[in-house]
């Protein structure tokens, strides 16, 4: 694989990039390989795609979401999925290994959209090239976590994954509802801290109900459409639903990086992977 990375790319960081993307990719993957023969081309298939995104990198499209031609021959046995779903669950426990730094850079550059390393940098409030450098630590990391716990039992992640989408699909139902700040209050420690799309940091919940009260009364609707969850923190990404005739932009998705604390939300950042700097959007118009 990362033979294929040089030949592409020649020496350099690029090159070790795109291998470690690719690894990434192959661990997330794997149980969706059928046929074993096939595993040498699949992995070269990775790694030439992981390359090519190097080659387009004029814009941020998240490495993972780069169609890779697999051979699926059949629907897969009982046996197959069990397989599947602890190797996720290995991955999982493998990355609640790595300190909370090198762990949230990780989620959010192989799990969410906000996967571009300036949307890591404006999420985390740290400089773009400190990205680079924990990227770097938590796959170097990621790499011994996979081995000192492959033997281990791993926590069930569906199940998990599952109460956290329930709890981002409820609050978003109760918002619609207009029970947004029950909602929160069950959701949120007293003290919790929104930090805006401005980077603007707040108290409590009342600039969320506000943002949330004029979305509603413009016809804005946010909807759950992904779940990742952490040891200490859960990020929501939400699509937005615009209406057509609406004078504001707003963007596709917008983020929830939500800090945990004894299962309280201590601290909520709000972030547009995909905003316009140029176009006006209602949730960053007004209360900023």
């Amino acid at each position: 694989m990362r033979a294929v990375a040089l030949s592409m790319l020649g020496c350099g960081p690029d090159a070790d990039d795109a291998f470690q993307d690719a690894a990434l990719i192959v661990l997330r993957r794997i149980g969706e390989l059928r046929d074993p023969a096939a595993l040498a081309p699949w992995l070269r298939a990775i790694v030439r795609n992981s390359c090519r995104m190097r080659f387009r990198a004029t814009t941020s499209i998240p490495v993972e979401n780069v169609e890779v031609l697999i051979s699926t021959r059949g629907e897969p046995n009982v046996e197959e999925l069990l397989d599947d779903h602890a190797l996720r669950d290995w991955v999982w426990h493998a990355l609640g290994e790595l300190s909370p730094r090198l762990r949230l850079v990780t989620m959010l550059r192989y799990f969410t959209a906000a996967s571009a390393y300036e949307h890591i940098a404006h999420l985390c409030d740290i400089p773009v090239g400190t990205v680079r450098s924990r990227l770097s630590q938590a796959r170097a990391k990621l790499s011994e976590a996979l081995l000192t716990t492959a033997s281990l039992a791993h926590d069930d992640v569906a199940v998990q994954e599952k109460r956290c989408r329930q709890e981002a699909e409820e609050t978003l139902r109760a918002a619609r509802r207009g029970r947004f700040a029950e909602a929160l209050t069950n959701l949120c420690s007293p003290e919790v801290e929104v930090t805006t799309m401005k980077r603007k940091r707040v108290q409590g919940i009342d600039w969320l109900l506000k943002t949330m009260d004029r979305e509603l009364e413009a016809g804005v609707r946010q909807n759950s459409a992904n779940v990742v969850i952490g040891r200490d923190v859960v990020i929501w990404e939400n699509s937005l639903i615009t209406p057509p005739d609406d004078r504001y932009d707003c963007p596709p998705t917008v983020i929830w990086m939500n800090f945990l604390q004894a299962d309280r939300v201590r601290e909520i950042r709000l972030f547009h992977p995909h905003r316009n700097e140029n176009v006006p959007c209602r949730c960053c118009h007004g209360h900023r």
